[in-house]
């Protein structure tokens, strides 16, 4: 994704917000963390919030009031982890809501220079997320990632790169994960073949060219690309290259006006 993980030599704060599981759970699974990344006992600057038990507007004021606390205890804000980002607010599909929770997210990031993570559970489609919280997190959010079982084999979770801020999703390779039963967590195995990748790229721009002219039977260039770019929130030279494979693909191609329509096949 063109992102370097640098370890935490300054000792900046790191912020885990868990919105969903038990106490007892939560316990359980900072220890498996710690476990993952080696660590026989938790660093001072890891602290893990229960919020199950908090109303939901007292989440988000004791995400504000501790994100402030630590700044300046710790020098800074390593990063920002909310498992569960829906249970902030009463409905997920509430507009109103899901568009303030997400621009106080955006806020808190730009004040404290720091990266927050936002765990929403919720399936998305090739294209965009459920409801109007996904969707204002696909508009606001840098990358969004989804972990889905494998088809071929259910026994690997599959990592897909849905949006990144520069270049293409659909270019990111495939991160394939399972549970070890000897070392009782998830590990990773490696990426899905090459062939994979190019597969899941002409499935997903086949849907893509079918949303499209689903509801236009032709398409100049520039406009063909302008619908890419909102559907697929890429830029414009991502949406070129993607009208360049659906052409090579046969997905799309050109009628006597030199239109884009959809590919006689399909």
């Amino acid at each position: 994704m063109g992102l370097d993980v640098l370890a935490n030599t300054q000792g900046k704060a790191v912020l885990l917000y868990d919105t969903e599981q038990s106490e007892n759970q939560l316990y359980k699974n900072t220890a498996l963390l710690l476990k993952r990344a080696g660590r026989k006992s938790k660093p001072d600057w890891l602290k893990v919030y229960y919020l199950t038990a908090m109303s939901r507007r007292e989440r988000l004021q004791s995400i504000q009031d501790s994100m402030d606390y630590y700044y300046h205890l710790f020098g800074g804000i390593r990063l920002v982890i909310i498992d569960g980002i829906a249970d902030l607010i009463r409905r997920a599909n509430d507009e109103t809501e899901s568009i303030a929770i997400v621009e106080e997210l955006y806020r808190l990031a730009g004040i404290y220079r720091t990266c927050i993570i936002c765990v929403l559970h919720f399936v998305p489609n090739s294209f965009k997320l459920r409801g109007h919280l996904g969707s204002e997190l696909q508009r606001k959010a840098a990358a969004i990632l989804s972990i889905e079982k494998d088809t071929q084999n259910p026994e690997f979770s599959v990592v897909k790169t849905l949006k990144v801020r520069e270049g293409s999703p659909l270019d990111v390779p495939l991160m394939l994960f399972s549970w070890d039963k000897h070392k009782a967590m998830h590990v990773y195995r490696g990426e899905k073949p090459q062939k994979e990748k190019e597969k899941r790229k002409e499935t997903e721009l086949t849907g893509l060219a079918k949303e499209i002219f689903s509801n236009n039977k032709q398409l100049s260039y520039s406009e063909f690309s302008q619908e890419i770019e909102l559907l697929m929130d890429v830029k414009e030279r991502t949406a070129k290259s993607y009208i360049r494979f659906m052409s090579e693909n046969g997905i799309v191609e050109k009628d006597r006006s030199s239109s884009y329509i959809l590919g006689k096949h399909l």
